[in-house]
């Protein structure tokens, strides 16, 4: 296969997955998906097995279970119901058995105190598939140069394994609702204080920061007053899946930066999250991702 024909068949392929993600409420038929890939229906689900290592069937499971759990740990003001019936269910008591088979915790339970180690096992195929032929290549015209004001920020550090950031992140959001500080009326940013692939998962660092102009109150939350320093910033924007933003990170550092000339600034890289999953498709969050420079 050339070049050509392999980037048009893996954008047919890419219409597909973006179709699952828009259309996970409805009722999703293999005549319409091979549609959406002008592909005959009567090969597309072993083309899609063959592509992707996993059957459609299961992949359209994942994705639906996927934003389950986020609805679930992250939102919560959606009935586990309305969660289950959004997620292809027909009664509450399917959904929690599927649930409880597949993390190992009832959806009540996972809502209050995920267990997040046997989550990330279980999302392992649907992660492979979507990164397989897919992985975003970034070029030096996609890097724009910003004078950023300084940020004034609520933070809440997260401090330990990456596995457990999940656990900081249901804190962090329930103290922005008490707070008032809601990411409709909030920037959301992100402060990438270690690497992941190269920091022991005890020393690792990371800060989740909400955007604000007032005092931040004491509180038992852990959440304190910080500042994100204004100056010139290459600006990455990653559209799609923000669970893993390390090949935007490494172009930036491996690719722009010693193309470009500049030299980065004595502050970690960091990120604004524009939009976000479950609140959007996965495919349609948008992330924009800052290489402080001097």
């Amino acid at each position: 296969m050339n070049e050509i024909a392999a980037r048009t068949y893996r954008a047919r392929m890419q219409r597909v997955l973006d179709h699952i993600d828009r259309h996970l409420d409805e009722d999703i038929g293999l005549d319409a998906l091979a549609a959406v890939a002008a592909f005959s229906k009567h090969h597309f689900h072993r083309q899609f097995g063959a592509t992707f290592g996993v059957s459609l069937h299961r992949y359209v499971q994942l994705a639906r279970m996927k934003r389950a759990s986020y609805r679930l740990a992250y939102r919560n003001d959606a009935s586990i119901t309305g969660i289950a019936l959004d997620a292809g269910y027909d009664a509450p008591d399917a959904f929690a058995r599927a649930f409880r088979q597949r993390f190992g915790q009832a959806p009540s339970d996972f809502r209050k105190s995920p267990d997040w180690e046997p989550w990330l096992a279980a999302f392992g195929p649907l992660t492979q598939a979507r990164t397989t032929l897919m992985t975003p290549t970034y070029t030096h015209d996609q890097v724009t140069i910003r004078d950023t004001p300084d940020t004034p920020v609520a933070v809440m550090a997260h401090r330990g394994s990456p596995a457990r950031i999940g656990d900081t992140i249901q804190r962090f959001i329930a103290w922005r609702k008490t707070a008032g500080l809601r990411p409709d009326r909030s920037a959301t940013f992100n402060v990438f204080h270690a690497d992941p692939r190269t920091t022991p998962p005890e020393d690792y660092r990371l800060d989740l920061c909400a955007g604000t102009g007032r005092e931040v109150e004491p509180n038992d939350a852990g959440v304190e007053a910080g500042l994100i320093p204004g100056g010139r910033c290459a600006v990455l924007r990653v559209t799609g899946s923000s669970d893993d933003l390390e090949g935007a990170a490494l172009f930036l550092y491996r690719d722009w930066l010693p193309e470009s000339g500049e030299e980065a600034r004595d502050f970690p890289l960091y990120c604004q999250r524009v939009s976000f999953f479950p609140d959007v498709p996965e495919h349609e969050a948008v992330t924009d991702l800052f290489l402080p420079l001097r």
